[in-house]
């Protein structure tokens, strides 16, 4: 591939899948390692100075790639799937089910991300990526929050996802059943403290002592321009 490749963001999209194609059957053996990436580009036919243009920091770029390239292919099956028809709490177990599924091919990259990201030094990139698969649950489910709720569903969503992930990664039950099971409880766990908070505020003395963080909320903005709705315990 010659370096007039750079010149258009398609073509370097498709230098970085190519290299990522190469790369997944490496990883269960090297993990994101800079072996792994350079034999990749090799095979891929990217010459070294490309590689670097489209993984500047190496081969945790490439890893956060493959992450990124699940997100993206979640947020195409949300859009097309029969949302309106499920529950809030069977969407969401919907849509970490199936970023799981998307990934189950290329298992052992994903615990090789696991410990990547488990250091202290990409820490941050793991939790950054976390929360975006988070994201994109959300606004693939057709959340329109604006206000605290924005931060605090994909943050507990982040929770659950990661908790599931980890499990799942060692769930050897058929089909992943166990692991399935594992997000329901979760998830449940979750809408009962949503349920409960309800409750609190629909209490006049609940109001009064939410009044101050509920006051707060409102100030807290996400970075997007959307109208408010309710979280978890709608259509629970």
């Amino acid at each position: 591939m010659e370096n007039d490749d750079w010149s258009g963001p398609d073509r370097m999209e498709a230098a970085k899948a190519r290299i990522l194609d190469a790369a997944l059957p490496n990883v269960a053996f090297d993990g994101w390692s800079e072996r792994t990436l350079r034999a990749a580009a090799e095979e891929a036919g990217v010459d070294a100075a490309l590689t670097r243009v489209a993984f500047p920091r190496g081969a945790v770029d490439l890893a956060l790639y493959f992450h990124e390239a699940g997100d993206r292919k979640l947020a195409e099956e949300l859009a097309a799937a029969p949302l309106s028809e499920m529950r809030i709490r069977d969407r969401v177990a919907f849509g970490v089910r199936r970023r799981l599924e998307i990934a189950a091919r290329d298992r052992e990259a994903v615990r090789r991300g696991a410990t990547l990201f488990a250091l202290p030094i990409y820490a941050a990139d793991g939790a950054r990526a976390i929360w975006r698969t988070a994201d994109t649950i959300w606004t693939g489910l057709g959340d329109t929050s604006d206000d605290a709720n924005w931060y605090t569903k994909r943050g507990i969503l982040a929770g659950v996802y990661s908790a599931t992930t980890l499990y799942w990664l060692g769930d050897t039950s058929d089909g992943f059943e166990d692991t399935w099971s594992f997000l329901d409880r979760r998830i449940e766990g979750v809408m009962q403290f949503e349920n409960l908070k309800a409750s609190i505020n629909r209490n006049p003395l609940g109001k009064l002592l939410m009044a101050g963080p509920n006051m707060a909320a409102r100030f807290v903005k996400p970075p997007k321009d959307a109208q408010a709705r309710d979280p978890w315990a709608k259509d629970a």
